[in-house]
């Protein structure tokens, strides 16, 4: 079960990372940010909220409480992501996508609540 959790959390936090970097190096992101309707400073927001959340996730004598929130922002982040590529008729691909990450996030929560 630690070997899941672990799994589960290292492909979150990746996702996590990787695309915290795009909304700092990649014009197509930041453009795509922005056609999505939210303002040029939400996207640095994002980006370091990203990385604290990633690292928090992958550290592990965090405080329970301080995981939590981080859980808790990036099932938001998610769902928030989620709703606006839908709205903006985005390609289904995108949807599935972060629906899948929710479920891998649910399972690393799950997992880590039971170790």
């Amino acid at each position: 079960m630690n070997l899941y959790y672990w799994l589960t959390t290292a492909l979150v936090s990746g996702f996590l990372l990787l695309s915290s970097g795009t909304y700092f190096f990649h014009k197509t992101t930041i453009d795509g940010v922005k056609a999505l309707g939210f303002p040029q400073f939400f996207i640095v927001q994002l980006a370091v909220l990203k990385i604290f959340a990633a690292i928090i996730l992958l550290i592990p004598n965090i405080p329970m409480a301080l995981k939590e929130w981080a859980y808790c922002g990036t099932m938001l982040f998610f769902l928030t992501a989620l709703v606006a590529h839908i709205s903006h008729k985005d390609s289904v691909g995108i949807s599935v996508m972060l629906v899948i990450l929710m479920g891998i996030l649910s399972v690393s929560y799950v997992l880590l609540k039971k170790m």
